[in-house]
């Protein structure tokens, strides 16, 4: 004799509170019985009864995004208990810092190359007449030499430059 309460298993967060899953479960769209850890982590960071009201909170076109949201973060917090997924993101940020200053430098290694031109350590920066930068500009942070966006010639071939000879 099969009972009807076997027909659909009990979502994880109701199988990891040990109680009866019910049709309306507000758990059970998004704790499947697949991912039992995925509300363990939950419940350990956040505590169900928290996480119930919430949902009960939130819009339900919105409550997916709420649960993956804590999911994240609580997954975050059982490898870092002290930053969480701050820590993950402030290491994502520096390593786009990291790697847009090497994009910067290798641009500027291209344009160099594609123009002959090999600036002396001295000589990136050079100021026009009235105080303005010529045809070529400067950035200080990563002290590279970059062609000025406004002059159409690629190099920096500018007439001043071809009067008073290369920066």
């Amino acid at each position: 004799m099969a009972s009807s309460s076997y027909s659909n298993p009990p979502c994880a967060a109701c199988k990891f509170l040990r109680r009866k899953c019910l049709p309306d479960c507000i758990f059970a769209p998004y704790f499947p019985p697949e991912e039992p850890q995925k509300f363990a982590n939950v419940h350990k960071i956040f505590g169900a009864s928290n996480v119930s009201k919430l949902l009960n909170e939130v819009l339900p076109h919105q409550r997916e995004d709420a649960v993956n949201s804590l999911a994240y973060e609580a997954e975050a917090r059982m490898k870092d208990p002290v930053y969480g997924c701050v820590g993950a993101i402030s290491v994502l940020q520096r390593q786009v810092i990291r790697l847009q200053k090497e994009l910067d430098a290798t641009n500027a290694d291209l344009i160099r190359y594609a123009c002959n031109e090999i600036p002396s350590t001295f000589g990136r920066f050079r100021m026009g007449h009235g105080g303005s930068s010529s045809a070529t500009s400067y950035d200080q942070n990563s002290a590279l030499y970059y062609p000025s966006p406004w002059n159409n010639d690629t190099c920096g071939d500018t007439q001043e430059k071809r009067d008073h000879g290369s920066f």
